[in-house]
């Protein structure tokens, strides 16, 4: 049987968070929405096209002034409608608008069609050739450029894309127009944040990129995922009038306050006791970390387990935290027969020898709230089944690409193939994959943190955009969100309430904190996030 501390248990979903549809979800929303009656095709476009203008002006304020002069890039489906009115709602503006088309006007969806010839009642399409943009390459005045050639239905790569962003490049150098982009950056696949037909490396030197990007009723996965980021620029969600409706792929946000209070049981053991085991004599600072990270997140009491020829040197730098030594497995097995333990973190300066390996065993043989990480996980590579045959629901495998390529060697190379279909394999796909073999949740580490559970959910914790934290590339930042982790779960707080919430505070201390953090700043900056949570 699982133990789990009562006070704190089942706190699922004790967090912020807002779907991401994938393209195929987000086409069931709109044909939900015209199914019911109550909204057209185009509606939902008039709606969008005007949002991407709205967005666009509230972005640059100074384009309110005078008459201004667009550029508007038109593609061969609907996206290249929300192009069409968009032209047409900046014309209205007195704005001078040039209007490109790429593809065959006859064959445009029936609503883009609508919106095209409405556009002709005005001005005129030209077709988007080579000749036709380098005319425009040095053009003077074009205060935008909207990007409307490809959205999130793409599912295959159009190499002229790259002959438009070259062009666009040199137009950017010598105008220095804003670009917006339409639902996504032409070219970038929605689903994963990666763009289709590029290799991964040197995908956002030949791609499409925009200053900033306008997506509609909900935000899709590849907006943070992989390069999504980087070819956004910025991001804005536009309201179209849809009904919200949940996914299994969502974004993480700030936990709720009244989740990570200590309200209520005043005494220690109330907020659960975490256990972090630590390494031979001078690898004993990655489990330091983790303690200190337990400790500052609410774990009533943290001890550090480790060899008993370590126990000075813990005891020199800890006061908090207690200090156990432990006689190799046996010594955790008899410390585990006290309930009172009801969080495990193994894996940070643990080494890679035998010895890692029956401790995990044993650990895992308790059965209660564990996190796995960095070494605990290297030292299954040879064989991950057998890791996988000990695990149980109430684990978090914390694993950096790196762990992650030698446990789930098949995802990790289908993740490095190159993306020439979209949807193209996302770190989603990776992630939700690997915690269903697992059977537990998996925490794949990164700028763009995914995180699943075995039944299916995914969140994604992505620092980017406002919530870039740049300087927590350092080491020992991971040891520090493996403890938070584990103080969590030693609070009762479920697998993967547990993993979204700790990633969500690591990175908010590190933003509290700025550059120059290192890893042991970032748990003495959660007492500041937690007063500006009101906690």
């Amino acid at each position: 049987m699982i133990t789990s501390h009562t006070k704190e248990a089942k706190l699922n979903r004790s967090f912020s968070h807002a779907p991401l549809l994938t393209a195929t979800e987000m086409r069931a929303a709109e044909q939900a929405a015209m199914a019911g009656g109550g909204v057209t095709g185009l509606d939902l476009m008039e709606r969008a096209g005007a949002g991407v203008v709205a967005a666009a002006l509230a972005e640059w304020p100074d384009l309110e002034e005078g008459a201004q002069r667009a550029v508007v890039l038109c593609g061969p489906g609907n996206n290249g409608g929300d192009g069409f009115v968009i032209a047409r709602l900046l014309h209205a503006r007195g704005w001078r608008v040039d209007v490109f088309l790429l593809g065959d006007a006859e064959r445009l969806p029936p609503d883009a069609r609508h919106n095209f010839l409405r556009w002709q009642e005005i001005g005129q399409v030209d077709p988007l050739t080579d000749d036709a943009l380098d005319r425009f390459a040095g053009a003077e005045g074009v205060a935008l450029v909207v990007d409307a050639l490809f959205g999130t239905g793409l599912t295959r790569p159009f190499l002229d894309l790259g002959a438009v962003r070259g062009r666009l490049a040199a137009w950017q150098a010598a105008a220095q127009p804003r670009i917006v982009a339409v639902d996504v950056p032409s070219g970038l696949c929605s689903d994963s944040g990666r763009y289709l037909g590029h290799d991964d490396s040197a995908a956002l030197d030949t791609a499409i990129k925009a200053d900033l990007t306008v997506s509609f009723h909900s935000a899709k996965p590849g907006h943070y995922l992989a390069q999504g980021p980087e070819g956004c620029g910025k991001l804005v969600v536009c309201d179209i009038g849809l009904d919200r409706a949940e996914a299994p792929t969502w974004l993480a946000q700030a936990p709720l306050a009244g989740r990570l209070s200590k309200a209520g049981p005043s005494h220690k053991y109330a907020h659960g006791h975490a256990v972090v085991l630590s390494g031979p004599p001078g690898k004993g600072g990655a489990a330091r970390l983790a303690a200190r990270g337990a400790l500052r997140v609410g774990a009533g009491l943290v001890t550090v387990g480790c060899p008993l020829r370590a126990v000075a040197e813990h005891a020199g730098r800890l006061d908090a935290i207690m200090v156990h030594g432990l006689d190799g497995t046996a010594g955790l097995a008899e410390m585990l027969e006290d309930m009172r333990y009801t969080g495990l973190c193994l894996g940070p300066g643990l080494g890679l020898g035998p010895a890692t390996g029956e401790l995990v065993r044993t650990a895992l043989a308790a059965r209660r709230g564990t996190v796995l990480d960095a070494d605990a996980l290297s030292r299954f590579q040879r064989d991950p089944a057998v890791l996988f045959g000990m695990l149980h629901e109430a684990c978090v495998l914390t694993p950096h690409m790196g762990e992650f390529a030698r446990l789930f060697p098949d995802l990790a190379e289908q993740l490095r193939a190159e993306a020439t279909r979209g949807p193209a394999f996302s770190k989603v796909d990776a992630c939700r994959a690997a915690a269903a073999r697992a059977g537990c949740v998996v925490l794949l580490k990164g700028r763009d943190t995914v995180i699943a559970a075995p039944d299916g959910q995914v969140a994604i914790h992505a620092a980017a955009y406002e919530r870039a934290a740049p300087w927590l590339a350092t080491a020992g930042a991971g040891d520090v969100l493996a403890g938070m982790i584990c103080g969590l779960l030693a609070r009762g707080v479920d697998p993967l309430g547990a993993a979204v919430t700790a990633a969500w505070l690591h990175v908010e201390a590190a933003r509290s904190y700025g550059p120059g953090l290192i890893a042991e700043d970032l748990p003495e900056a959660l007492p500041r996030v937690f007063r500006g949570m009101g906690l």
